[in-house]
Order: C-alpha cells, then structure tokens, then sequence
C-alpha cells in the first residue's frame, strides 16, 4: 500500500513538473524575472490590489483598483514599456494610482519581459504572446461588468496595444490611448507601429506626446498625424503635454488630468 502512494505521489510529482516545464517553455516571457517583480510590487502596493490572470496557461500579475469616486466612466488597462512591470514609477504608476481618483477602473498588466540587457528588437517573439494577456484583463473587468474600456500602453506598451487592436479588431476596447509611441521595430515582425496603426479600425485615438519627447516618437506623431486623421475622421486626436520628456518627468499630473479630459471627452459622446 506504502509503495502504491508513494509511486503515485510521485507520479503526480512528474506531471505537475512536466506541466509548469510545458508552460514555461510556452512563454518567451522571462518568468523568473516575473515572479521577482511580482514579490517585490503586490505587497508594497497602496492603492489597488494584486490579481492573478492567466494566459496561454502561464499566471501573470495584474494590479487592478477602483474608483475613489462614487461613480464609474469605465477602466483603463495600462501596458507599461520595455523590461519594466505594471507599477513602475515613470508613467505607469502615476496614471495606475490617480486616474481612480477621476473616477476610473484601472487595471496595470505584466507584459512579457526579457533580461535588463536585452534591446528592443528582441521583443519581436514576444509578440504573440501580447494579445493573450490583454484579452485576460478585458475578460476580467467584463466579469466586473465593466463596458467603457479604454486600452493604453506606453513606448513599448504602445506598440503592443496596437499590434493588438491591428490583428484583433476588439469591439470591447472603446479607445485606445498610446503614450510616447514611436515608430517600433519596422524590420520585426508585429513591432512596426506605422503599419500596426492602418490596420486599426472602429477605436477613437488619444496619441500623447510630450514636447521634448525622443526624436523618434516626435517623428512617429508626424507620419502619424496625417493617417489618423484620413482613418478615423474625427475620432483621432493628438494631445501634447508641454514640457515632458519621453517619461513626463515633473509632468506626471499634466499627463494623467489630460488624457482623463480627452478620455472623458469621448465616452461622453
């Protein structure tokens, strides 16, 4: 009897391995650093709460928090840029924490990362990975019965969001907001943000920007701006934040009061 447990216990031991082995090797993602982040975030956090999603059969963090207010214009899912994690300072954490204050549901997800020295072009087969997870977080505040949902990313995030809605055509993303959005990776496959942008149908744009953004996202505006404009007739429109950099140093109120004005704007309509 003594054998038989012990040689199903071990054989349950072997599956379960095999399992997180299968869905580990599933993802491209640095799960490790993942975790490491994870341990580090959720019990740190003072507004919002750690969530656990899952996609393609790997758990990913999500940080999800509710209106301060006694109403609801809907939620906001935040996708931050290259290596970093869904509360990191620039940005993310900002626009996580006080857009509930103005009356949003945010919810910050965990893109697929890689190791601190990896470049942006090696993001590339990370892609297919991407729209899992957004799909995991629409699905959970559509479980929370929440319909206005607004999709935002920033730099890396950006590209992300719309490589999302170029292939996916999502009637459940209401408007998409990209934060310093450049012109991603043209030479990669699913990383060329001008090309991504033409394939977006049926959304309203909130393009964001600070005036003394990099080279690269006030260039991308520009061959932007003209698109958009012919694509989305009316439901396009660019918002500058005067002053800020690629990271809105000092200019993380202006960036968070502005994009709730032009998302506020639009849900209204």
């Amino acid at each position: 009897m003594k054998n038989t447990q012990k040689t199903f216990q071990s054989l349950l031991i072997l599956i379960l391995s095999s399992f997180l082995l299968t869905a580990h090797a599933a993802s491209k993602s640095d799960l490790a650093k993942e975790k490491r982040w994870e341990a580090q975030i959720v019990d740190s956090l003072m507004v919002g709460e750690g969530i656990k999603l899952k996609a393609n059969g790997v758990d990913f963090l999500g940080l999800y928090a509710e209106p301060a207010t006694s109403y609801s214009k809907g939620a906001v899912i935040i996708l931050h840029g290259i290596g970093a994690h869904p509360a990191w300072p620039d940005v993310i954490e900002p626009l996580r924490m006080q857009l509930p204050d103005l009356g949003w549901h945010t919810l910050s997800l965990q893109m697929p990362i890689l190791n601190n020295e990896a470049k942006a072009e090696q993001y590339s087969p990370l892609f297919p990975e991407v729209p899992a997870r957004i799909k995991a977080g629409i699905k959970f505040l559509k479980e929370k019965g929440i319909h206005n949902i607004v999709l935002s990313g920033h730099s890396m995030g950006a590209v992300m969001a719309g490589y999302y809605l170029s292939i996916q055509h999502d009637p459940d993303v209401k408007v998409l907001a990209i934060l310093g959005n450049d012109i991603g990776m043209p030479n990669k496959p699913h990383m060329n943000s001008i090309k991504n942008f033409k394939m977006i149908k049926n959304v309203d744009v909130v393009d964001v920007y600070g005036s003394e953004d990099t080279k690269s996202v006030l260039a991308t505006i520009k061959t932007r701006s003209p698109i958009g404009n012919k694509l989305h007739k009316g439901h396009y429109q660019q918002l500058k934040i005067n002053g800020a950099n690629h990271f809105y140093h000092g200019k993380q109120n202006d960036l968070v009061n502005g994009l709730n004005v032009q998302l506020t704007k639009i849900i209204k309509q």
